[in-house]
């Protein structure tokens, strides 16, 4: 007599296989408890798996959500205080607009960097690389390269 183990599957698509692990990167949270589901129903009965290997996986999985809950978290913080400074300094270069500030040029010449003091008045303010940049007539520089800000 012939016995047959029903077994649970995890649906999915079928592509092309490339041998990298491309699909387990995307992988979440939910399929993978769902795998390991199947891989304990779908276990040798003569051979179980013990409980310390799967109290190891279960730690592993609450491992790998902290870690990856702690990066969004340190990520999103990130952002929002990169902008916050970059609105700062933004602000702080728009508010020299029609002052009188003198500022360092460097420009590259073959014999290395020439460093030039400029003093006008700021006409604008740009961004370059998410720096804001203080342009004084045709010349401009960097606001961390102002070294005096007057009344016009």
């Amino acid at each position: 007599m012939e016995s047959t183990i029903p077994t649970v599957g995890i649906q999915g698509t079928r592509g092309q296989q490339d041998g990298t692990n491309a699909p387990l990167r995307d992988l979440d949270m939910g399929e993978f408890i769902k795998l390991m589901v199947t891989e304990l129903q779908n276990q040798d009965p003569l051979n179980p798996m013990e409980n310390s290997e799967i109290l190891t996986q279960i730690s592993q999985i609450r491992e790998i959500e902290a870690s990856d809950k702690m990066t969004k978290t340190l990520n999103t913080l990130l952002t929002s205080q990169d902008a916050v400074l970059l609105g700062q300094s933004l602000s702080n270069a728009g508010s020299l607009i029609g002052k009188k500030v003198t500022g360092q040029v460097e420009t590259k010449t073959d014999d290395g960097v020439k460093v030039e003091n400029i003093t006008g008045v700021v006409d604008r303010v740009s961004l370059e690389s998410n720096k804001p940049i203080l342009h004084v007539g045709d010349k401009k520089f960097p606001l961390n390269k102002v070294l005096d800000v007057r009344a016009a």
